[in-house]
């Protein structure tokens, strides 16, 4: 395979083009909210949430009917044009690369509303090639356009061959921006046996050994994640990258607690944000995806008591040292980032005293 030099790779693949990114912006973007662009009902609603949700995508993928994909492209133009979205970003999820309208997709929302898009989502990556050409067809663009800034690329994980390649995937580019688990394509393209989209299955378990040598008796029975291994593989991608890691759908809206655990659970292992596919999982995005009260406040509490960042402390019976005082600097920055945009947040995290 042929290299080319790193001094090159932050070259503008176009002339005209804006200059790559040398470090993707600590944006926060704990909801990433699909809507319909081709829905007037749901069209209308955008201009309201806006300062409510980190970011609002216009889908014209998996969703919108194939007739109606010309009118949500259309439609995402119009909103676009029309809103402004102060410290909400707009991204779009594009056709998939294999598809008749990808390529319209690209031309008319970079030539028409470039300059208000923030990130351009590609469904079913399956490898770097697919990174290499929606990178060099937006420098095309946003050179012809005249957009002062690149529009950045952000993947979603949905086959097994993506999966298999997602290092590969996550460095692909300067673009990149980050990663989504997406569950339903990647359960259909691995033959698992689940026609959930996301979340635990009863199947898939431990369980107890017998008690007493009796297998029939009553066991305790845990279920387990279906998908821990490839949020896992696609955290470690996206970190070595310097990217960021997204849990995507989750497909019961009736379940909230089912998809504040699967959200709790992408937190804990370092994923960023996830989808949100109706209003009322853009509240638990938002309340999963900020570090809480009680983490900042021990988080702050190492981070004084370690003074210059060396060496180990007690803390409440428990040693704190060099790699605690990282572990803990993660939560205080993200904190900080969060209540930069979120005024609630902002006057929780103020308010938080340390003790001795």
């Amino acid at each position: 395979m042929s290299h080319k030099s790193p001094k090159d790779f932050f070259a503008p693949l176009a002339v005209g083009a804006p200059a790559p990114l040398r470090e993707i912006p600590a944006r926060p973007s704990r909801a990433i909210h699909f809507f319909d662009p081709s829905n007037p009902k749901m069209a209308a609603k955008v201009p309201a949430m806006v300062g409510t949700v980190d970011v609002l995508l216009g889908n014209l993928e998996d969703a919108v009917k194939a007739d109606n994909k010309v009118a949500a492209r259309e439609g995402l133009v119009k909103i676009a044009s029309e809103t402004d979205f102060g410290p909400t970003q707009l991204w779009t999820r594009i056709n998939s690369l294999d598809s008749p309208w990808v390529l319209d997709d690209l031309i008319t929302l970079v030539t028409e509303i470039g300059d208000k898009l923030d990130v351009v989502m590609v469904p079913k990556v399956q490898g770097p090639e697919d990174i290499h050409y929606v990178d060099r067809l937006l420098a095309q663009l946003e050179a012809k356009g005249g957009v002062q800034r690149p529009i950045l690329i952000h993947a979603i994980l949905e086959t097994a061959r993506g999966v298999a390649n997602v290092e590969e995937i996550a460095l692909a580019s300067p673009r990149m921006q980050g990663i989504s688990l997406g569950p339903a394509d990647l359960a259909a393209d691995r033959k698992m046996k689940t026609t959930r989209v996301g979340g635990g299955h009863p199947g898939y378990l431990v369980r107890q050994d017998p008690v007493d040598g009796d297998i029939h008796g009553n066991r305790t029975v845990f279920q387990q994640d279906l998908w821990h291994y490839t949020i896992a593989k696609m955290v470690d991608a996206c970190a070595e990258a310097g990217i960021y890691p997204y849990y995507g759908p989750f497909g019961d809206i009736t379940d909230v607690v089912a998809a504040e655990d699967q959200f709790r659970n992408a937190f804990l292992l370092g994923c960023v944000g996830t989808w949100s596919l109706h209003p009322k999982q853009i509240e638990i995005a938002n309340r999963v995806f900020s570090p809480s009260v009680e983490d900042i406040k021990h988080a702050r509490r190492v981070v004084k008591a370690m003074g210059d960042g060396t060496g180990a402390v007690m803390l409440d019976g428990k040693m704190e040292d060099d790699a605690s005082l990282k572990q803990c600097l993660v939560l205080v920055d993200l904190a900080e980032e969060l209540a930069a945009i979120d005024p609630k947040l902002k006057e929780l995290y103020d308010a938080i005293e340390i003790e001795d």
